[in-house]
């Protein structure tokens, strides 16, 4: 077993629609005095994206319908927000003061759609999930081996609740390059058990561990994580529970 570095890349402008990630990433961490090496994992937070798909929207422009007026009166929260988080949304989950609980259109069961008024660039602009989350970390691995020659890993991460624990963290919504589970059923153990039910969320693992360098307040959307040893072709998608055996619907 290897060690592994997490790295973090500051140094990115205000990113703005159509803005070049690659390029971007690439001269942060030229600007730190490093390249990529084959096997490398680029976090990156899902605002990023979404700034640079043109994922935002200025609530100015939003009129909410009766409904979203409704909704917002009961748990006190801006109408207006509340309209952006329904048209991203499949369902409500819970509704409590301040928060909706929804199922987003991508199938991720999170706060507000994942809508997210903090850190937007402006008061009045709120910014959405990427609409195709590993398509968007796929072209993003694209553009940075086109400049780098080499093997990388891309994962998209986003700071989600947890049932049953105070406190978020931060998961995969997205990845390319990556490995997104370890599956140990079948192997044995130490003893000699054979393991019914062990399969490691690793994008998730990578996205949580990224988050110690990058911070919430520090600005700090990218962290470059070597050593690891999860190169492969898996997507996010394939992490979310099929509602037949979800036992918590």
């Amino acid at each position: 077993m290897s060690a592994v570095s997490i790295y973090p890349v500051a140094g990115l402008p205000e990113i703005v629609n159509g803005a070049s990630l690659p390029d971007l990433i690439a001269d942060a961490l030229a600007r730190l005095g490093m390249s990529f090496a084959a096997g490398d994992v680029v976090v990156i937070t899902q605002k990023v994206i979404s700034k640079a798909e043109g994922r935002v929207v200025s609530l100015d422009r939003v009129h909410p319908s009766v409904r979203a007026t409704e909704i917002g009166q009961r748990i006190g929260f801006d109408p207006r927000h509340v309209e952006v988080i329904l048209s991203e949304s499949v369902r409500i989950v819970r509704e409590a003061p301040r928060v909706l609980i929804t199922e987003t259109r991508q199938g991720f069961i999170c706060a507000n759609s994942g809508v997210d008024r903090s850190n937007t660039g402006g008061k009045e602009l709120v910014v959405l999930l990427p609409e195709h989350p590993d398509e968007s970390a796929r072209r993003l691995r694209a553009g940075l081996q086109a400049l780098s020659d080499v093997e990388v890993g891309v994962v998209i991460s986003d700071s989600f609740g947890r049932p049953w624990r105070e406190g978020q963290v931060n998961v995969a919504i997205g990845a390319a390059g990556v490995a997104a589970m370890r599956d140990y059923r079948g192997l044995k153990d130490a003893d000699g058990y054979e393991l019914q039910g062990t399969e490691l969320a690793i994008v998730d693992e990578l996205a949580s561990a990224a988050e110690l360098v990058m911070g919430k307040l520090d600005r700090v959307p990218v962290a470059l994580i070597r050593g690891a040893s999860v190169a492969g072709d898996g997507r996010v998608q394939t992490l979310l529970r099929d509602p037949a055996t979800d036992l918590f619907r």
